[in-house]
């Protein structure tokens, strides 16, 4: 049995680490590693990703406010379409199996970096 809260430290770790630095992608390393180093069911993988990200977005949020501010102008056009895709998302995501959810992350990964190197 997988120490899971050494896993879900690490793994929470690793998220706001990724969030912080680059301001967005944490939730793109939590998946594979909450699969790696805890036994959260496949099912549940997404909802909890979903679930420790949120914290690490406020944090974020707020660290950013108080050192440089945060120009929400540019942000308002996005803020409805994530909303809306949120939900949608929190809809269809619990009829996807978790074995394509899988690989739609790791394409997006891959395609992300590819995007960044080249």
């Amino acid at each position: 049995m997988r120490n899971v809260k050494f896993g879900f430290g690490l793994a929470g770790a690793c998220a706001g680490l990724v969030a912080g630095l680059f301001g967005a992608g944490g939730g793109l390393v939590l998946v594979p590693l909450l699969t790696l180093l805890t036994d959260i069911e496949e099912d549940s993988l997404f909802s909890s990703s979903i679930s420790i990200i949120l914290p690490i977005c406020l944090v974020c949020i707020a660290v950013t406010a108080m050192s440089v501010g945060i120009p929400l102008r540019p942000a308002l056009p996005y803020l409805l379409g994530s909303v809306i895709g949120g939900l949608c998302a929190a809809q269809w995501g619990q009829k996807i199996p978790a074995r394509w959810l899988h690989r739609g992350l790791g394409l997006l990964i891959l395609w992300g970096g590819y995007r960044y190197l080249c």
